[in-house]
């Protein structure tokens, strides 16, 4: 009998951009290879073995696809303030200041270069 366990391995990321792509992931702690910006295609493993995998798009078009959403656990909210900040100052979308949820989290929601939702939470 074979185990048929689904769980989820990977995040794939079509990429205008891969150089701004991956400069982006290295502000919120992801690591890449040295060059990894010249290569055809780029992952980083996550913490619980999920990877995180960057194609470049060297068509130019996004071909209809749909938008993905990520969401990074921050620490603590002067965390998700200070993440939050630093994405910012370095020129990226901020979609929402980090604010105090209802639910109980502080959260802030930015975008990367692709336009893809990025949430910030603790």
């Amino acid at each position: 009998m074979t185990d048929s366990t689904v769980r989820m391995d990977a995040i794939g990321i079509l990429s205008s951009d891969l150089a701004a792509s991956l400069a982006f992931y290295r502000l919120l702690g992801l690591s890449f290879p040295e060059g990894a910006e010249q290569l055809p295609h780029v992952e980083a493993e996550l913490p619980g073995g999920i990877r995180l995998m960057f194609d470049p798009d060297s068509s130019g078009t996004d071909h209809g696809r749909g938008r993905i959403a990520l969401a990074f656990h921050c620490g603590d909210a002067a965390g998700v303030d200070a993440t939050y900040a630093a994405l910012t100052d370095a020129g990226y979308h901020g979609e929402s200041k980090p604010w105090d949820a209802v639910w109980g989290q502080r959260y802030a929601v930015t975008h990367d270069p692709d336009g893809n939702q990025v949430d910030l939470f603790a």
